[in-house]
């Protein structure tokens, strides 16, 4: 007898129609999508007037309570405050302290003057030394420099007075001394060093000169305490010490006339302070 095959069921495969079903899981979520939007606009476009209304009330009454407590209370302060005008503190100069200063001031022009017709009689006095470049003179409003060449008054290397440096000390003594200015006499040398028995540096060489042209200025009977001797050596040159006129500018005396307003010795702080029409300041006091 003939054996009936068995009909086997197969698995049916699906792999061909899976792409053609893929659509409709990305519409169903397009229309879910869409749903929810008209959902969200029905609700906002369905808002309760009446309570929207209330609302708007409430918060239109609440700020103009506000402004209005505000202004009352900027009323009553307005009423409480007196208004005090602060008087502006005046500088209390009196008659007496405005003159003065008008007296020290005009005291400043006349010294600036004088120091002018100083500066002339220097140059009438000494015309054919100025001409020969042995003397400079310098004018500044408080005070007069006369700059006079170390070959006019000393020998090489010496600080002994030449006998041709007394007759010019002598013209520049008549000059200065009716006045009572504070008078600096002021030694310099050029950058040669020197080292002898006498002199161990320029800086001894350049005091030893200006204390000889002190003492001169003593005898021709100028009072002492107006003068002073300093010395700087070679470092304060006027010119280059590597070109030999310039070398020659730096071997010089200079006499320094002083306005009383800066001399050391002619004025304290305060009397400078006045001269130059300054008030001096007083220090704080520290409260403990």
């Amino acid at each position: 007898m003939a054996r009936r095959k068995k009909n086997y069921l197969r698995p049916v495969d699906r792999s061909s129609n899976t792409g053609h079903e893929r659509w409709m899981v990305s519409y169903a979520d397009f229309i879910t999508l869409l749903f929810a939007f008209f959902v969200v606009m029905y609700s906002i476009s369905s808002v309760n007037e009446g309570k929207y209304k209330t609302l708007s009330d409430s918060i239109g009454e609440a700020f103009s309570n506000k402004v209005q407590r505000g202004n009352e209370s900027d009323s009553i302060e307005t009423r409480n405050v007196q208004t005090v005008i602060q008087p502006i503190p005046l500088e209390n100069i009196s008659t007496e302290e405005v003159d003065k200063k008008r007296e020290l001031s005009e005291e400043i022009l006349r010294e600036r003057k004088q120091l002018s017709e100083v500066s002339e009689q220097f140059e009438q006095v000494l015309m054919p030394f100025i001409n020969d470049k042995l003397v400079a003179v310098k004018k500044n409003d408080y005070w007069i420099e006369l700059e006079m060449n170390s070959e006019m008054l000393f020998l090489s290397g010496e600080a002994e007075l030449s006998k041709k440096a007394i007759p010019v000390l002598k013209k520049i003594a008549e000059v200065i001394k009716p006045l009572p200015n504070m008078i600096n006499i002021e030694g310099h040398t050029d950058d040669i060093p020197i080292e002898n028995l006498k002199f161990r540096s320029n800086w001894d060489l350049s005091s030893a000169r200006s204390t000889s042209v002190v003492h001169e200025f003593v005898k021709e009977g100028i009072n002492p305490p107006r003068l002073s001797a300093i010395g700087y050596g070679e470092f304060h040159p006027i010119g280059d010490n590597k070109i030999a006129e310039q070398r020659f500018k730096n071997r010089r005396v200079v006499l320094v006339l002083m306005s009383q307003a800066f001399a050391r010795y002619g004025a304290n702080d305060e009397e400078r302070a006045k001269l130059l029409n300054l008030v001096p300041t007083t220090p704080a006091t520290v409260k403990p």
